[in-house]
């Protein structure tokens, strides 16, 4: 990737990552473990390069078009967001 200043502090010292990058569309999901990505060293915007989020758009449709497997699948669990009440004891 290329090195460029940061469109949201306007910093110019980045550095190239690799992410686990969540892909989602219309309720679907794509986890793309190893995505490259640009990271500004002063705030943490992270920038993708368009031919990395073309590709991974790729993959995706073309998994859930039954065109193409994915590498396994994951189970996630989920659970919603809500105020914690007074009664709710807190976690370390």
């Amino acid at each position: 990737m290329r090195n460029v200043t940061c469109n949201f502090c306007g910093g110019d010292r980045h550095e190239e990552r690799r992410i686990e990058y969540l892909y989602s569309h219309q309720g679907k999901y794509l986890l793309v473990p190893n995505t490259p990505v640009e990271i500004c060293l002063n705030c943490g915007m992270m920038y993708y390069d368009a031919t990395v989020l073309k590709r991974i758009e790729q993959h995706f449709f073309a998994i859930h078009q039954n065109l193409e497997e994915p590498d396994h699948y994951l189970q996630i669990p989920t659970k919603a967001y809500t105020e914690r009440s007074k009664s709710t004891p807190s976690r370390p």
